[in-house]
């Protein structure tokens, strides 16, 4: 077996990365590298807020059209939002858009207060269709990943999580894959870097608080053959995207020594560790960044783009020496996406021909209206994402009023936010760990102190 790395799967230290790579009809074991170690979601949560909400539409119990309103729990929800006031009304097909593209936590609270009634009444939903999934190293406490007890998951759940998407809900896949949406005169390209630059790319998610790192589930189809990748983890925006796309390469491409690969058996069979959630807090958002960490986070690339996907400490079949195929991936996602037309998304009720022309002029013309401060002036000028990566900081102080947030307590006024009036916005805002309202579960470890994201 010369040239072939065969290594048993030990935990890593705290700084490892979770990578797991899947054929998604088979759920067959392709790569797994901490793929059972406990890990905070952050952002991928909202892939389950999603699937709990469509199975509600395709049920018949609401549809896309449905008109849900934004309440003052989740207009008070920290960055990445939309920032819609109180009382503003959305359909659940734009609710949906803005939470999965934008990753807007107070659209996953919408969605919800919707389909549960509360925060808690969802999370309940969250928890009872991860154990139907079999998603058993799985706890939801909130809809959007924001820091919370209890709030945990693995590469190996988020791997079943995204393989039930694909099963279950296949009319509606369309959503976790949509390269872009405007809102008025504001675009806000996905996050997932994969999309629009990465041949064949067809989903998930983002995450990112700093306890967790910088975390993707990705999918890409070659071939009529569909793999997932989970990274969790990764020391920026950019290198989760690299990583994913280091695996799925070496995925498509297999090996000429496929009769030496160890079977590494079923997605659902990987044995999980018991072991508290590393918290990558110091690394992450330590006083030696030079700036707050962020959702389009780069900075760190350059020194670490050329980096393996995979290392020593994993199970791997992958034959010692293959390089990565060109163009590498560095390079190809550092990139632009290819060039698409943003999908619409507005308030109000579902619009059609003249009368969404109509909506989508009315929030336009609701932006432009607004008071010009320190943050509007940057929004009207970049794209979102960017506007996002720059004008981020470092919230920690107001970590005591994003806990309550976190657990549904009397919200934060906002009584005078408009839409999109958080430039500030990151996968996920800076929060100290809540204690929810449910207990935790399995005694979880807060997600950190003083996050940010």
């Amino acid at each position: 077996m010369v040239g072939v790395a065969l290594a048993i799967a030990v935990p890593r230290a705290v700084q490892a990365e979770a990578l797991l790579l899947i054929e998604a009809d088979s759920g067959k074991v392709l790569q797994a590298e901490n793929a059972t170690m406990p890990w905070y979601p952050a952002s991928l949560s909202k892939l389950m807020t999603a699937y709990v909400t469509l199975k509600a539409v395709k049920e018949g119990r609401i549809s896309l059209d449905t008109l849900l309103t934004v309440s003052p729990v989740a207009a008070s929800q920290s960055p990445s939002k939309m920032g819609f006031k109180p009382g503003t009304q959305v359909t659940v097909d734009n609710a949906l858009k803005m939470m999965l593209v934008k990753s807007a936590n107070d659209m996953a609270v919408v969605l919800a207060e919707g389909v549960g009634g509360s925060i808690d009444g969802f999370a309940t939903q969250m928890n009872e269709a991860a154990r139907n999934l079999g998603m058993t190293q799985t706890s939801y406490v909130n809809p959007n990943g924001l820091p919370a007890d209890g709030q945990i998951t693995s590469a190996r759940d988020m791997a079943i999580l995204a393989r039930a998407i694909i099963r279950d809900l296949p009319e509606y896949e369309y959503f976790v894959h949509i390269p872009s949406i405007r809102f008025g005169h504001r675009v806000t390209q996905n996050f997932n870097k994969l999309i629009g630059r990465y041949p064949g790319a067809d989903g998930f998610k983002t995450g990112f608080i700093c306890a967790s790192g910088y975390n993707l589930i990705g999918s890409a189809t070659r071939n009529g053959r569909r793999l997932i990748a989970v990274v969790l983890g990764a020391s920026s925006g950019l290198m989760r995207a690299v990583r994913a796309a280091q695996l799925l390469d070496r995925g498509f491409a297999g090996t000429n020594l496929s009769w030496l690969q160890p079977s590494l058996g079923n997605v659902e069979n990987l044995t999980p560790i018991d072991a508290s959630p590393p918290d990558l807090h110091e690394q992450m958002c330590g006083p030696h960044r030079k700036r707050p960490a962020s959702d389009e986070d780069e900075d760190t690339v350059a020194n670490n783009a050329g980096a393996s996907g995979t290392g020593a400490s994993g199970v791997t079949f992958f034959a010692a020496g293959l390089q990565p195929p060109t163009p590498n991936p560095s390079e190809l996602l550092a990139g632009p996406a290819a060039a698409s037309e943003p999908i619409p998304v507005y308030t109000g009720p579902t619009r059609t021909g003249a009368a969404l022309i109509a909506a989508i002029a009315a929030d336009t013309a609701t932006q432009t209206s607004r008071p010009h401060g320190k943050h509007s002036h940057h929004a009207t000028k970049k794209p979102d994402a960017v506007a996002d990566a720059r004008d981020a900081k470092d919230t920690s102080k107001n970590t005591s009023k994003d806990a309550a947030k976190n657990t549904g307590a009397k919200p934060v006024r906002h009584a005078n936010a408009k839409p999109d009036a958080s430039p500030k916005s990151t996968d996920q805002a800076a929060a100290k760990p809540a204690k929810p309202k449910a207990a935790a579960k399995r005694g979880a470890k807060p997600a950190s102190k003083n996050t940010n994201g």
